[in-house]
Formats: structure tokens, sequence, C-alpha cells
């Protein structure tokens, strides 16, 4: 499907159009169109690859999708949505829905106890578009519900008064367009060397090369519903990897780490002669089968037979290790007589490379056999379902190439064993998959948080959470046998939900093990011991002992804590204790992605520890479309976030708060005005005795959202506790004096600037990255700010590397306010 239908907002009355385009061989002409799923009569509405409904009732509301077919098959496309609004009905309430951001500590918490502020927000929802669109195929010109106006009040705190922005008043306007992109790098999975300059494909077009490191960088196209990436090895060291990427529609960057299969070494083969290759003998474990080469099968492109050695290279990815999960190609997933995209449980996957001994010419084969051993087949229902599939690269879809059926065979002179045998023709290099279709399917509910109170407004979107398929050994739950397929999905506003297989009949025949990642960092998930918390897992009892919710480190704390384990257990229908998620039934798609926070999921959270971020104009870094334009927002342009940080040396015998205090500093529409908060705790240098570092994020200089005058931030950074300042980086003072106005630094407990506009590096002290994705442009910057390089990433801080300023603290006596403090209480006198 090479064109989907797009979500159109109508008000009654009015007229729509829908089209979508498929691509295939034979050119598919016959296209059928469904209105919430059932067919829609062709005679009655006259379409085509295109659908026009006039005098729209409120009633036709609701999703469209179409499916073309021809005699090779058919594929669907996604559903689009189409809201129907009566005559007068506004999409776009004035009245903002509620959004709470945390307030800083010292100031007062309301009578309930909480520090939470209500700013307001209105949701990126489209608005009602114009039937006037000659050709009606695109999306809606893009109006969608946005601030219209926002009020600035004033919270009362310890010793001042604390600036906040509101929202006020939704209304319609230009919808945000900020680019989406995945962004990562593709490395070698067994020793970790990087692919340097691999060839990048999209579909059979070339878009680009990764990297010395391995690094790349896809802006997803528009319209994109399956980002379909082929990693190419020019020094063909690497089997061609496909992957199916997950990215955020919402815009902004995903993180993914591609791993990729070396090639096995290649053996001489005699092509006179019959050969068999085995599949999958590694590490001492029988093969799940063979490939039997007959004599004379090898062809040159020609047609004609090649006589002569040959180079034979076959590397087989096999599930039973663990390990090759994430060096798996696509998504297994294959589209079915009716057009769904539907998964396949694999038994392993092959490639093969047939080369001339001498030339290098690459080779095909005629007829070859596929033997499978039906004893590595542990689900009996499996047997009759085996099939041979090979992966299109260009669709990332498998494609059928022969059925595997059951005969005798032996190994050897005593042992009688039965095979499942196929046949193959080997005419383009392809990625081949012993593979069954399992229709046994549910989704698994997963929501990411911003830390461990699991507030919902504080979930995070643009995480990555994947699942891998386990099949446990009987009796075993948390040693699988191996694993079957793996999933990838974002997270939206509301969380994630995973496609996994599960059964009703025994809980444990499948399980699922869990991760998720933002930026390249792993997210924690919710400890299962020494006590399991239903209300901290997010699921309540007795379904959560049928799951079997186990982390990582339940048995051994030594593991990381970064993946749980459950048992797919399918939920009774009958049982109203099932009824209620985490795990949903595969029709039951809708009710998952809509279910409420408070309803069972399953949970991760980012380990935030000591660590507070205040934005007077409030902005939620994992959705993109929360930007608003103001002279005081904290990230400038919505296309692209330069986060700034700075590293302070702290001298003193534990870990001290650091407190960045950013306010508009030449600027004359802000000078003096509070932009933000950041506080950050010191981290202890593991090398140094009494020594800690802190990488404090301030706001960069540069160009307000109106992108006409350059504003250079004052900001000023307080250790709070007893601390002076002891020492100031020679090169960042001498750059601060060459670049004037020069802030005062007449106080020794704390250090002032007005911070540079250029990207300074580690002599400075100055650590800055600029990035379409905020999070990721600080996870980049706070690596190199720990290793105190500008090109390096550490998680151990080296206080003493590359630091802008240095205090020296002590333990105060008791009953004396700190600076900071005092400048709290009385800033003033302060």
């Amino acid at each position: 499907m090479v064109l989907h239908p797009k979500a159109k907002v109508r008000v009654a009355g009015q007229e729509v159009t829908f089209c979508c385009k498929a691509a295939g061989t034979p050119v598919p002409k016959k296209y059928y169109w469904y209105h919430n799923g059932t067919l829609l009569e062709r005679k009655v509405h006259r379409y085509s690859s295109r659908l026009v409904l006039r005098g729209l009732a409120p009633e036709q509301a609701g999703t469209y999708h179409c499916k073309a077919s021809t005699e090779a098959g058919a594929i669907k496309s996604v559903p689009a949505q189409l809201t129907v609004l009566a005559q007068g009905q506004q999409s776009c309430k004035p009245e903002p829905e509620p959004s709470l951001v945390e307030l800083p500590t010292e100031c007062p918490q309301d009578a309930t106890g909480s520090r939470y502020y209500n700013v307001g927000r209105c949701p990126p929802t489209p608005c009602a578009g114009s039937s006037v669109d000659p050709s009606g195929c695109g999306a809606d010109t893009g109006r969608c519900c946005g601030v219209r106006r926002m009020e600035m009040r004033e919270i009362r705190c310890a010793g001042s008064l604390l600036p906040i922005k509101v929202v006020a008043e939704c209304g319609c306007g230009p919808c945000a367009q900020p680019r989406v992109l995945v962004q990562g790098r593709v490395t070698a999975a067994d020793t970790g060397e990087p692919l340097r300059f691999g060839q990048i494909f999209l579909g059979g077009r070339k878009v680009g090369f990764t990297g010395y490191k391995g690094s790349f960088t896809i802006e997803v196209p528009p319209d994109t519903q399956r980002l379909v990436a082929r990693f190419v090895d020019r020094q063909q060291r690497f089997v061609d990897t496909i992957k199916v990427l997950p990215f955020n529609r919402r815009g902004g960057a995903i993180y993914q780490e591609v791993k990729m299969l070396r090639k096995k070494e290649p053996v001489d083969l005699d092509s006179s002669q019959s050969n068999a290759i085995p599949l999958g003998e590694a590490s001492g474990r029988e093969p799940v089968g063979e490939l039997i080469l007959p004599a004379g099968v090898f062809l040159r492109p020609s047609g004609e037979v090649f006589k002569g050695t040959v180079k034979a290279s076959v590397t087989f990815l096999d599930p039973r290790d663990m390990a090759t999960a994430s060096t798996a190609s696509s998504d297994l997933s294959f589209a079915d007589a009716d057009g769904e995209i539907v998964p396949l449980r694999t038994y392993g996957m092959f490639a093969v490379d047939f080369r001339e001994g001498e030339s290098g010419a690459a080779l095909q084969t005629g007829p070859v056999e596929v033997r499978m051993d039906a004893g590595q087949v542990w689900m009996p229902e499996h047997l009759q379902k085996m099939k041979l599939w090979s992966l299109n690269p260009e669709t990332g879809l498998w494609e059928e190439e022969g059925v595997l059926r059951p005969t005798r065979g032996s190994r050897g002179k005593r042992e009688e064993r039965t095979f499942l045998v196929g046949n193959l023709e080997i005419r383009e290099r392809r990625l081949f998959n012993l593979d069954v279709p399992e229709d046994r399917r549910c989704f698994v509910k997963v929501r990411a948080y911003s830390n461990e109170k699991f507030n919902p407004y504080e979930q995070l979107e643009g995480v990555v959470i994947s699942l891998i398929n386990l099949e446990p050994q009987p009796g075993y739950p948390t040693n699988p046998r191996a694993w079957g397929r793996f999933d990838s999905v974002v997270t939206g506003p509301n969380g994630a939900c995973l496609p996994a297989f599960c059964d009703g009949q025994r809980p444990d025949a499948y399980s699922a093990y869990v991760t998720a990642t933002m930026g390249g960092e792993e997210l924690e998930a919710v400890a299962s011991s020494p006590k399991l918390n239903p209300n901290a897992v997010g699921v309540s009892q007795p379904y959560l002992g049928k799951l079997g919710y186990r982390r990582l480190d339940h048995d051994d704390p030594n593991l990381k804590k970064t993946a749980f384990q459950i048992n797919m257990a399918k939920p009774d229908p009958n049982n109203i204790d099932e009824t209620n998620g985490p795990i949903y039934p595969y029709r039951s798609l809708e009710e998952c992605e809509n279910a409420p926070v408070s309803a069972n999921h399953l949970r991760f959270y980012r380990v935030e520890v000591d660590k507070y971020e205040y934005n007077v104009v409030p902005f939620k870094e994992s959705d993109l479309t929360s930007w608003t334009g103001d002279y005081l927002s904290w990230w400038p342009n919505p296309q692209e976030f330069r986060a700034c940080f700075i590293k302070v040396q702290i001298e003193g015998p534990q870990e001290y708060m650091v407190r960045s205090r950013n306010v508009g500093g030449s600027h004359p529409r802000t000078r003096g005005q509070l932009y933000g908060l950041r506080d950050t705790r010191s981290v202890r240098d593991l090398l140094l005795d009494n020594t800690s570092g802190a990488c404090v994020e301030f706001k960069c200089s540069g160009m307000l959202f109106d992108q006409s005058l350059v504003d250079r931030t004052l900001v000023s950074i307080v250790p709070q506790g007893s601390c002076r300042r002891t020492a100031v980086n020679s090169l960042l003072r001498e750059y601060l004096s060459r670049h004037p106005p020069v802030a005062e630094n007449n106080h020794t407990a704390a250090f002032t600037m007005l911070a540079p506009v250029d990207p300074l590096g580690h002599n400075y002290g100055i650590y800055t990255v600029t990035d379409q994705n905020p999070r990721l442009a600080k996870e980049i910057a706070i690596g190199r700010c720990f290793d105190g390089t500008s090109d390096g990433f550490s998680r151990e801080m080296k206080a003493d590397a590359g630091t802008a300023v240095t205090f020296t603290c002590q333990e105060r006596p008791v009953g004396r306010e700190s600076f900071f403090q005092r400048l709290l209480t009385s800033p003033a006198e302060a």
C-alpha cells in the first residue's frame, strides 16, 4: 500500500474524499472500501481507489480503510478516522484541558499537600477542514487546536515571586509540523565494531550512509506508515539487515541500536557433487535442519549451469540463542489472503551467498531442498503449519516460498527421524525463514513515566518499548527454550500497546520479555522482589499472580533492573478480574489504545534521582506538539533543540544540589525575566576523595522564537550548601571578558555569566549539543560532560576533567543558613 487514506474532520452536510493506492505485479485494479470494518456497496458509492461521501451525516463518522487485491494477493490500508461535527459544534473548545507542572521545592504546597500547578493545555486535535481540496487525497490543510492566548501568573514562594505562564484560551491555528526522525547506530552483534559508511536504503532508494562510528539519521518521509530500512555493508562482511524502525508520528527523533549479523566464513563446495549444509549447529546443539544442494544446481545469472568450485556462505540465525533476537531482520510479519499484516513465529532464518571460486561472481541456484528436524518443533500444532518464507527487502514483509511437508529420514545407521521438507530456488539475495503463522495473539499495555511517582500527567512519549516473545521450558518459566518474535512500539500520550503471542489454556505457553529505551537510555522496570507490590507494578491481583511478573534482577540483585518478564496469559472474558488489562485480546486493540490510566497496565520509569526542571512557559519534552511560541520559551525553535550544560566541580565531603537560574540578559523583551530553573545533584568521582561533579543545564544564548535578536542568557550557578567559588576555567573567563557585557561575580558563593553564544567545548567546561529531539540532545551533552570531552560518552563522573568552575563546600555550623537558603528567604539582603 503506497498511499493510505488520511484522517479528516468535517461539518455535517459537507463532503469528504478518501484515497488509497497499492502497488504490485500485476498492477492492482480492484479496490474495496470499508466503514468501521463493514464493506461499503460499490454500486451505491461508485468508488474505485477513491471514495467520495457527499452530504455527510453524523452516523457516517468512524474509521474508513481500503483493500486492494489481485490474483497475487491482497493488502489493506491503515484506517483513517472521519470526525463529523454538528452544525455550530466547535472542533477546538476554547477552555484548556488540565495539565499539571511541578513547582520548585521552596514553593508552598496547596491545601492537599501537592506542589503541582495547573497550567492548562490545548489538545493538538485537527480542526474542521474545507471540502474544496481539488484532489481530496491529501491530509486536511493543517489547522489544529492550539494555544490562542497565555496569561502570566505569579506564585509566592519563599522570599520571592515565581512567574508562570498558563494557557488562557485555545483556538484553531496552523498545525505544528515537527520533523520526524529515526537516529541510531549500526554495529556488529558479535564485536560491537561500527558499520562504517554502510549504505542505507528506504524501499529500493538509497538515502544515505552510516557515519564513521556507525551513526545514522533517517528523516521519515510524510505519510509513512511502516518505515522499512535496509543496511548494507559494502565490504560484505555482514548479512544485509532489514529493520522495520519505530518512529514517533508526533515529531522528534527516536533512537535505535541496529545489530548486524556477521556472515559465516565460506566453505568450498564441488558443484558436481551433492552437498548438505547444516542450519544451526553452533554451540553444540543439534542442527535445526539442513540445506541440500543437488549436483549441478548452481547457475550463472544467464541460466548456464556452473561447473567448478563454489564459495558457499550460509549464515543461520538461531532463535534458540537468546542473544540473536536483536539481530533478526524485519518485524516477522506477512500479508494474509485478506490483506491483513499478521505475525509469524520463527524457528530460524538463514542468508545464503554463493560465488564462483575464482572470479567471485554471484551465483543463483535451481531447486534446492530445505529439511527441518521435526524434533526441534516443540509445539505439536506448529508441525502442520510450518512454511518456508523469504523477506521482501522493500516492504519488509515475508512472502511464502513453499510448505514444509513431513517425511521420514535418517541421520545415521540407527536413528530414524521425521523431517519437514520444502523446495526453494535462490534467484536473488534474500533472507529465508522457517516460520509458522500464529493466530493466538494479544496486546500488552505498557506506559512510561518520568519518575517513580507514576503520576498520570507525567507520562513519557517517544519511549521505544520492545517485547520479545519467548517459549519457556515446561516448568521453568524463567529459562526460555527459544524466542519466537519481537516487536517495538513508541509510546504516545496514552502509552503503547504491543502485539504478542498468548495462550488461553496454558498461561505459561508463551512469555514476554519487555524493555524500554529513550534516546539510548534504558528505563527501569518496577521491582518484583523482595515483595511484589501490585499498586507499583500497575496490575491488580489475582491477575498479576497469573502473569507471574518478574523483574530481571528478581533472583540475582547483580542483574539489570531494566526489563521484566510475564506469562502471556490470554484474558478470560468470563472472569471480571481479567477484563481490565494489561493484556487484551487481539480484536480489542482500540480498547487497549484508549484504556484509561486507571486500567491495569505495566510500567517503566526514568530514574531521575535528584533532578528538577522548571520552565516559566510549560513544555513537555516528550510531546513536541506542546511547544508554545513565546519570548520566555526555554527552547525557542521546535524544529531544532540546542542543549547547553556547564560542568561544576565540588570539593566537599558529600554530594550537593546545584541550581542554575536562567534570566533574560540582553534582549529588550526578556531582560531580567526568568526563563526557568534547573536543579541537579552532584555525582561523586570514584577516583578522587571528597570530590564530586555536576553537569548543570542552562538556557543557551541565541535567537528567541521571533528569530530577530540574540539574547545572552544571564546564568547563575549556585550550589545549595556552605560553598565558595575557588576557581574558574581560565579559557572560559578569557572568553567571557572578550565578549562583553560581563556579568558581575561579586558573591563568592555563586558563579554568574552571560552565557556564550558560541558552542564552546570541554576546554571551557561548556557542553553544547543540537538535535531534533530535546531529550536526546541532553543525554548526549550529559554523557560528554561526565566524560569531560567534546566527543566521548561516560556514565561515570570524571569531576576534574573539562570543568568550568570549582566550588569548595563544607559542613556549616548548626543553625547557620547557607547562601542558597538566604537567597530564598531574604533575596534583597543576600
